[in-house]
């Protein structure tokens, strides 16, 4: 049963109010955050948590990222409503929901066949017009490129290749990059076929892009 009462959104008003003091300034990002549900997508053990500004565990060894960290990226995509977006991670559904929320056409893979099934179902239970994908996220959806925007939501070592040639020109990719304890987050916007403008900013930790791995 998806319940979404006026606790919960008298919740959600004061998370967005807390990610706003943080330094999220990006009102399409705060109202799409105060939009999402977040209790609905994770475990019932942490109910009662939902709308702490923390990340919890979910099925497959996966997180979900606390919402500054939604946020954060969200805004650094500088995205206009009607962008074409590919997610790589679908994960628990969250930030697949807040993008599409901010009026951004979703394309998401996600490599663990739990998760895809799982969130593939709470999506269309909540009509989040997202397309799933199941597959390697390393590869990118090739069929459906360019993309305006991608985003990543795992931390890679390096740049999968095959996404920044799935990026239009004038598109913004936000990737994690670094070592498992640790990632810069860091933005390649595209100027020409070969040439990136790279921008480096703060320090996450995601959970591990898993590279070249079969679904």
């Amino acid at each position: 049963m998806i319940e979404d009462n006026f606790r919960h959104q008298g919740l959600r008003r004061r998370l967005v109010d807390e990610i706003r003091g943080k330094g999220i300034t990006d009102e399409n990002v705060l109202k799409a955050i105060s939009e999402v549900p977040r209790h609905l997508f994770i475990d019932k053990a942490f109910l009662e948590f939902a709308y702490q500004d923390k990340a919890f565990p979910i099925d497959a060894g996966q997180t979900i990222s606390q919402p500054y960290t939604v946020a954060y990226q969200s805004q650094l995509l500088v995205a206009e409503p009607g962008m074409k977006v590919l997610e790589i991670g679908t994960g628990s559904g969250y930030q697949t929901s807040v993008l599409c929320k901010m009026g951004l056409k979703v394309f998401s893979i996600e490599r663990h066949k739990v998760l895809f099934t799982k969130t593939k179902m709470l999506l269309q239970d909540l009509n989040i017009p997202a397309k799933l994908f199941y597959g390697d996220g390393f590869k990118g959806l090739p069929a459906y490129a360019p993309f305006d925007r991608i985003l990543v939501t795992c931390g890679a070592r390096e740049v999968p290749s095959d996404l920044l040639g799935q990026l239009s020109i004038g598109g913004v990719m936000v990737i994690p990059l670094g070592p498992e304890d640790q990632q810069i987050m860091t933005t390649y916007l595209k100027k020409g076929v070969n040439d990136y403008e790279v921008i480096r900013l703060d320090k996450f930790r995601f959970v591990p892009m898993l590279a070249n791995k079969a679904p």
